[in-house]
């Protein structure tokens, strides 16, 4: 999609560039207009050659008037006698009187020239002229003016005469400090001026052009300003003020000059398309139609339309840049700097700061300082806009559009007056290419806001000052923080971190312990934060308190730092501690944009040093019966509250590291194997003190696990009477169970249950006993039942019935409750019409009765 500028010409194809740019002849003097050396023929080619001079001039309107007047007026058909030139610095007076020169032999006429920066300031014009049109001084010969009537006479005799005089301001101010009897020498020429307008107006084929300054800004001190008002007074009496250069002719006079050509289809055809692309992204200047723009576009190619009007009305109101000079010496750098690059158009992002001469040519109009802004933002190796270059994906890693916008914001920083900045607009129009949206632009300009320490942001525009900006007294601020307080502050947030109780587990957290001393041998859990991974420490904790033995080994976890995290959380921290201080500092003398940005980013981090303090203390260390098991907290959930201490233990449950509830038969498996009862309490220390056993949140899960077992008959629950254990409770709900109680074999309780079933049963009221007899008194098989006479109970049970598919669970209930009754249960199993894996019957059925101690009785 963003591919046009595949498709369209380079500009210096379009528009060729004259010979002296393409070969890099960019000397100033090149620009740099000067009648007097044009006069003695000592100016480039460029000023001397009349052809030359006129291919690469752009005949304004003013210009054209300016002759057409000048000429009826030496041919004797009325004009102007005396015109005075007045543009900004830089604005084409000069330029024009050389068209003048070069026209004076069209029009049959007598030429003087005085250039008052190349004479000296006891030099007397009177003299000069009289010279310049005769060859001699003869008349006008003296130290004072010669008054109106002699000059007159010169003029009169040599007529048709065109009288130029440039840079008549410096030239008066010289004559200032030349002394002439009781007065000066400046004071004479302002005289004689007088006298020469007057006589200049007098005869019908004499033309006086003088050029001034337009404004004081071009003045020297404030004698040079009180001449200046003296001469526009002398001068004005009789003069027409004409401007040779309007406006918007200057784009018009900057291509004449820098450009021998241009292939206006071609031209055309790359206008329309920036122009489509800028309007698709609606990046058209507000307040203009896109024909408007597209018609200034045609005006300026190669260059944006942005490029002359930033040069020309912001560097231009420099008192040091000459508007027109200025810009044409600029931009003839910058068209040999992207000569040889594939780009249909040029805009303020293609101008390279790199190159010395473009960044000398902008530096000498601002403070050097900038030099190294230059360098630390846009140009440096390290530049921050080299670093936002790469982070715009690799899709646009070629296009330089950090540098771009960097640049584009640069050339928009600078004025004379008040204006500075650029919009976000003006932006992304200028540093956009077509090989991209220009929503990209938009991203760049964040990255830069984070990487640059000499952008600013005020009032909806981006600047450059040569102060750092807020980016810049952060990274200040970080640089000189000992590693020492980052250290503390880490410290003082994993305790803002740490919950110092949890529900439902005791527990006590130890931050960066060193000691084994430090940590008490007592039965709660304890979760120790260290400040690296190091196992021979945990393992020290785990073994020893101090110098004792340790006892309780398996209630200890540790929680580690994974260090590839360490970089982003020690910057973190030392950014919190930077804006802190920032914030406290009055001496900075903050506006009230950046300190609401302090606060915000301020805001922002503390918001997110929980996550990074827990992304990065995430490695959990558990004891095992050699060494240690390692865990991974694995990355926090966003906005998730829970303390430190809190979430490693919930993760230490969830992987049942920690059991809050276990199953009776495991209690059954694990401690009755091979003993007749065990007792409670030494269960849970087992827990606590042997590195590996199982562990419980509490010893409610133990209790809760012993009472179900009990219940249904896995184990029972007795006390020690007279040195022996004596089982209390089976097959039935427990009231009470205590750390002193015992947990027993359930075969050993059975037969306390039945003695104790037995002498119950002996207590109620015996009835005689019936033989059953079966309805069908035709067999002479036995009957399978023997019924108590008391009708309360059944004894010699033979059942034999068909399993019903998928009941075998409730028949394993039935089961139970036999085991219950009876010590002597005989189970017959026939299986048919199917088939079982031999593995299957080896290891899940001969296996598990192997391990229940059953035998098979054929």
């Amino acid at each position: 999609m963003y591919k046009r500028e595949r498709n369209m010409k380079a500009f210096h194809t379009v528009a060729i560039p004259h010979k002296d740019i393409l070969e890099g002849r960019l000397e100033l003097s090149i620009f740099a207009a000067n009648l007097w050396k044009v006069y003695k023929g000592e100016a480039p080619s460029e000023y001397v050659d009349k052809e030359e001079f006129f291919r690469k001039t752009f005949l304004t309107k003013g210009l054209k008037n300016l002759l057409d007047i000048v000429q009826k007026r030496l041919e004797g058909k009325g004009g102007d006698p005396v015109i005075q030139l007045q543009t900004p610095f830089g604005g084409g007076k000069t330029h024009s009187l050389i068209a003048m020169y070069h026209k004076v032999k069209e029009w049959g006429a007598n030429i003087s020239v005085l250039e008052g920066t190349a004479l000296s300031g006891d030099t007397k014009l009177w003299e000069l002229l009289e010279e310049q049109l005769t060859g001699k001084v003869e008349i006008l010969k003296g130290d004072i003016s010669p008054g109106r009537d002699k000059i007159e006479k010169v003029l009169k005799e040599n007529q048709p005469v065109l009288i130029l005089i440039d840079e008549l301001l410096e030239y008066i101010t010289k004559a200032a400090g030349i002394k002439i009897v009781d007065t000066t020498l400046a004071a004479q020429t302002i005289a004689f001026l007088q006298e020469l307008t007057e006589a200049v107006s007098i005869l019908d084929n004499t033309a006086l052009v003088i050029t001034l300054p337009s404004s004081v800004v071009e003045h020297y001190d404030e004698k040079a300003e009180l001449l200046f008002q003296k001469l526009q007074k002398v001068s004005g009496r009789v003069e027409r003020i004409y401007t040779p250069v309007e406006e918007e002719e200057i784009t018009q006079v900057i291509r004449k000059r820098l450009f021998s050509s241009i292939d206006t289809e071609e031209m055309k055809n790359i206008v329309s398309n920036v122009v489509d692309y800028f309007q698709k992204e609606n990046i058209i200047p507000s307040g203009i139609e896109p024909s408007e723009y597209r018609k200034l576009f045609e005006n300026s190619y190669p260059f944006l339309p942005e490029v002359i009007e930033v040069l020309y009305e912001r560097w231009g109101s420099f008192t040091t840049f000459q508007r027109t000079r200025g810009v044409l010496r600029l931009l003839s750098l910058v068209i040999y700097e992207n000569k040889n690059k594939n780009i249909p158009y040029i805009s303020l992002a293609d101008f390279n700061l790199s190159n010395q001469e473009i960044r000398r040519e902008l530096l000498k109009h601002i403070e050097n300082q900038y030099d190294s802004v230059i360098a630390s933002d846009i140009t440096s190796e390290n530049a921050g806009a080299k670093k936002v270059d790469l982070k715009l994906g690799d899709a646009y890693k070629g296009l330089k559009l950090g540098t771009r916008t960097a640049t584009t914001i640069f050339m928009y920083s600078f004025s004379g007056g008040i204006e500075k900045g650029a919009t976000k607009n003006e932006i992304k129009r200028t540093a956009t290419t077509l090989n991209n949206p220009s929503s990209v632009i938009g991203e760049a300009l964040e990255e830069l806001k984070n990487n640059l320490f000499f952008l600013q942001y005020e009032n909806g525009k981006y600047f450059f000052t040569n102060q750092p900006n807020l980016n810049r007294i952060v990274i200040t601020k970080m640089e000189n923080i000992p590693n020492e307080r980052i250290e503390d502050f880490e410290k003082e947030i994993l305790k803002k971190s740490i919950s110092p109780t949890l529900n439902d587990i005791e527990q006590k957290t130890y931050i960066w312990i060193e000691n084994s001393q430090d940590i008490p041998d007592t039965p709660e859990f304890k979760l120790v934060i260290l400040k690296e991974t190091d196992k021979s420490l945990m393992e020290k904790i785990i073994t020893t308190k101090g110098n004792y033995p340790r006892v309780y080994r398996n209630n200890i976890f540790f929680l580690a730092p994974l260090e590839s995290y360490k970089t982003q959380l020690i910057s973190s921290l030392r950014k919190l501690i930077a804006l802190e201080e920032i914030l406290n500092d009055r001496t900075l003398n903050l506006s009230k944009n950046q300190i609401e940005e302090v606060k915000a980013n301020l805001n922002k981090l503390k918001s997110e040093i929980r996550d990074f303090i827990r992304n990065y203390y995430r490695l959990v260390y558990i004891p095992a019966k050699e060494g240690f098991k390692e865990e991974d907290l694995g990355t926090p959930i966003y906005g998730s509250v829970k303390k430190l201490n809190e979430e490693t233990f919930e993760f230490l449950i969830n992987k049942q590291e920690i059991l809050k509830s276990i199953a009776p038969i495991i209690i059954e498996n694990k401690y009755l194997t091979n003993k007749d009862y065990v007792k409670v309490s030494d269960i849970y220390q087992s827990s606590l003190k042997t590195r590996g056993e199982t562990r419980f949140k509490n010893i409610d899960v133990l209790f809760e696990a012993i009472r179900r077992g009990v219940k249904d008959g896995i184990f029972g629950i007795g006390i020690e009477e007279d040195k022996e254990v004596q089982c209390k409770s089976f097959k039935e709900e427990v009231l009470e169970i205590r750390e002193d109680s015992f947990v027993i074999r359930k075969d050993l309780c059975k037969k306390e249950y039945i003695k104790r079933e037995i002498s119950i049963t002996t207590q109620t009221v015996k009835q005689p006993v019936a033989e059953y007899k079966s309805e069908d008194t035709t067999t002479s098989e036995p009957s399978p039942f023997k019924i108590n006479s008391e009708k309360n109970s059944k004894e010699n049970l033979k059942l034999t019935f068909k399993l019903p598919k998928r009941k075998a669970l409730e028949i394993g209930k039935m089961i139970n409750l036999l085991d219950r009754y009876f010590n002597d249960i005989e189970i017959s199993i026939k299986a048919k019409d199917g088939k079982i894996p031999l593995e299957d019957y080896e290891t899940k059925i001969l296996e598990t009765l192997r391990q229940l101690d059953i035998d098979l009785l054929d």
